[in-house]
């Protein structure tokens, strides 16, 4: 797993059902999380990495430009993170960026375990730094024409967030890949 950061990339877009495509679908979970009520973490973009170089941007559930997940909601469940129409063939890396994080203790939040935007829990807070936003997932798999594609993601909150000498919140994410369907 690499985290360092690198270039902007170019979107791509490839229509759903357009020729010589498959249909891929990421999904989150978290494991066991004991330090918080709510952990509400947002990604701004992710990407797959298709074998040659090119990279193709899976666009968020819903078609929108972010999405906050609550990863307290997600020990005992799944959620889609987003769903893409991507050329068949082999891919090398999914790439996540993380925007933000921020650690509740007193109340969990409430309505949907992630969503374009999450209400935020009322009581005692601390964001949480990410020293770098970016998160390589060196996991290779095919994409076949006409089929589909779903890729587990589990991200470990007791592993990723950690409090630190100053004490301040730090997250170094560690997100495994669980399946691949």
């Amino acid at each position: 797993m690499t985290t360092t950061p690198t270039a902007p990339l170019t979107s791509i877009t490839i229509p759903s059902g357009a020729p010589g495509t498959g249909t891929i679908t990421l999904l989150l979970k978290d494991s066991p999380f004991s330090d918080a009520k709510a952990l509400l973490v947002s990604f701004s973009e992710v990407n797959v990495h298709a074998d040659g170089g090119d990279w193709f941007t899976v666009p968020f559930a819903g078609g929108a430009t972010g999405r906050t997940c609550d990863l307290k909601k997600l020990e005992t469940a799944q959620d889609i993170l987003g769903v893409a129409s991507l050329p068949a063939g082999h891919y090398t890396q999914l790439r996540l960026v993380v925007s933000s994080a921020t650690i509740y203790f007193d109340n969990a939040s409430s309505g949907l375990a992630c969503d374009a935007t999450l209400t935020t829990p009322l009581g005692t807070k601390a964001s949480v730094t990410i020293p770098s936003g970016e998160l390589k997932l060196n996991r290779q798999f095919d994409l076949a024409e006409g089929g589909g594609l779903s890729i587990l993601l589990d991200f470990d909150g007791d592993k990723s967030v950690k409090l630190t000498g100053g004490g301040k919140y730090m997250m170094t994410p560690v997100i495994g890949v669980i399946s691949v369907q």
